[in-house]
C-alpha cells in the first residue's frame, strides 16, 4: 500500500541523473512506490514537494492555487541556480512564469499560430525540410553521420525559424546559446549565454518593428499596432521562449526516438509495416523519454491537499514529467516501449493552462522525420554500442549529444 507523506523531514535529494538512458533514476521509482507525493532536499538548498504520481501530477498542473510565477519569494529551484534565476527575474516574465489573466493575455494571441488546421499547411514545406536533409545524407561517402548534427538539429532549427522569421544563418549562435543555457555544467555560462541570446532576440525583434514580415512575428507586431500598443518586452519574452523551446526540444526527441526504434526492432517493425501507428509511436516514445523532467516547478499560494499530502502556502512544488509518465498506476508495463499502446494522456507536454504551446508543431514534426528517415533509409542502424552513446545527463533538456548512424 502506498504511504502518504504529510510533512516530516525530507526523504531524498534531487536533481540525480539517470543511471539508465531508457529509464528514470531508481530514486523516481523508490519515491513514488512509497507515496505519490513526497518531501526532498533541492542540491541546490532548501527543500520542496516531489509530485511523482501521474493523477498527483495533473492535479497540481492543473490547480490555480500554485503558481508558475518565478518572481515569487521561495519559488523552487530545481533546474536553476539563485543567480541564474535572479537574472531572469530581471527580465520580464516569461510566458511561462505567468498567472491566470496575465498568462492568459499573453497565450491568447499566439496559440492561434499552432493550431492543427494552421500547422497543416506548413507539412509539405516541413516535408521538403526533411527530405532535403535526408538526401545531404544519403549523399555524403563518409560514414558514420552524426544523425544529431545531419539531421536531428537542423530540421527544427529550420523549421521555427521560417514559423517565426528568424534568419537561419544565425542557427549555429542560438543553437550553441541554447544547448549552453539547458546545460547543468557551469553556472557562469548559462548566465552568460543567456544574457547573450536576450541581446540577439532584443535586437532582432527591434528590426522586425522596422520592417515587420509575414512570419508570427510579423503578425503579432501588425495586430499590437492595430491595438495601438506595441510591447517590445512581451515580444522579446515571447521570442525568446518560442526560439529556445521550439527547437532544443524537438532536436532531442528526434535523436531519442530514433535510439528507441533502432534498440526496439520489433516496434520498429510495426511502424515501418504501417506508417499510421506512427501518431501512436510518437506518443509513446514522448512518453517513454520525458525529456522535460523537473522544469514544472510550483509554488503553492494557499494550503492544498493533494495526494495525501498537505501543502502549505509558500511551499514549492516540482511535478517530475518523467516520474508520473512512468507510473504503474496509469500506465501497465510502463518499461516497455509499446508503440500500440496509444496512451495520450501523458504529461510529456504539461498539462493545465501551461500544456506546451508548440506540442502539435512537435507532434508533426516527429512524425515526418520518423516516417520518412525509416522510409528511404530502411537499413539505417546505430553505429555504436548504445552504452557509449553520449546522453545528456548534465542536461536540464534530456537528449544525446552526438548519435553515429549507418546503413
Amino acid at each position: 500500500m502506498m504511504e502518504s507523506v504529510t510533512g516530516g523531514s525530507a526523504d531524498a535529494e534531487l536533481p540525480v541523473e539517470r543511471g539508465c538512458p531508457f529509464a528514470p533514476p531508481a530514486e523516481y521509482e523508490r519515491l513514488r512506490a512509497r507515496a505519490p507525493i513526497s518531501k526532498i532536499r533541492l542540491a541546490g538548498g532548501g527543500e520542496a514537494w516531489w509530485v511523482s504520481g501521474h493523477d498527483q501530477a495533473r492535479a497540481v498542473l492543473a490547480d490555480s492555487r500554485f503558481s508558475s510565477d518565478r518572481r515569487r519569494d521561495g519559488f523552487p529551484l530545481f533546474t536553476l541556480d539563485a543567480e541564474t534565476l535572479r537574472q531572469l527575474r530581471s527580465q520580464p516574465p516569461l510566458m511561462l512564469g505567468m498567472d491566470g489573466a496575465e498568462h492568459s493575455a499573453a497565450r491568447r494571441p499566439v496559440i492561434g499560430e499552432f493550431t492543427v488546421r494552421r500547422l497543416a499547411g506548413l507539412r509539405p514545406r516541413i516535408q521538403e525540410i526533411v527530405d532535403r536533409f535526408v538526401d545531404d545524407m544519403l549523399a555524403t561517402g563518409r560514414r558514420p553521420v552524426d544523425l544529431v548534427r545531419a539531421l536531428s538539429l537542423p530540421v527544427p532549427s529550420l523549421v521555427i525559424c521560417e514559423l517565426l522569421g528568424v534568419p537561419y544563418t544565425d542557427h549555429d549562435f542560438f543553437q550553441s546559446r541554447t544547448a549552453m543555457m539547458v546545460s547543468r555544467t557551469s553556472p557562469e555560462d548559462r548566465r552568460r549565454a543567456l544574457a547573450e541570446l536576450r541581446a540577439y532576440i532584443d535586437d532582432l525583434i527591434t528590426r522586425k518593428e522596422s520592417e515587420p514580415g509575414d512570419d508570427l512575428f510579423g503578425r503579432q507586431i501588425a495586430r499590437q499596432r492595430q491595438e495601438g500598443a506595441l510591447d517590445h518586452a512581451a515580444l522579446v519574452g515571447l521570442a525568446f521562449l518560442l526560439l529556445t523551446a521550439g527547437h532544443e526540444t524537438t532536436a532531442n526527441m528526434i535523436s531519442l526516438g530514433v535510439v528507441g526504434l533502432l534498440t526496439h526492432p520489433d516496434q520498429l517493425a510495426l511502424v515501418k509495416a504501417d506508417p499510421d501507428r506512427t501518431p501512436m509511436a510518437v506518443e509513446e516514445l514522448l512518453r517513454f523519454f520525458s525529456i522535460a523532467d523537473g522544469v514544472t516547478s510550483r509554488l503553492a499560494t494557499e494550503d492544498v491537499e493533494i495526494g495525501g499530502a498537505r501543502i502549505k502556502a509558500g511551499e514549492g512544488v516540482i511535478v517530475s514529467l518523467l516520474s508520473a509518465n512512468w507510473d504503474p498506476a496509469a500506465f501497465e508495463d510502463p518499461a516497455e516501449l509499446d508503440v500500440e499502446r496509444g496512451a495520450r494522456h501523458h504529461v510529456a507536454f504539461g498539462f493545465g493552462p501551461h500544456q506546451c504551446l508548440g506540442q502539435n508543431l512537435a507532434r508533426m514534426e516527429l512524425q515526418i522525420v520518423f516516417d520518412t528517415l525509416f522510409r528511404r533509409i530502411p537499413t539505417l542502424r546505430l553505429a555504436a554500442p548504445v552504452d557509449e552513446l553520449p546522453f545528456k545527463s548534465d542536461a536540464v533538456i534530456y537528449g544525446v549529444h552526438e548519435l553515429p548512424v549507418t546503413w
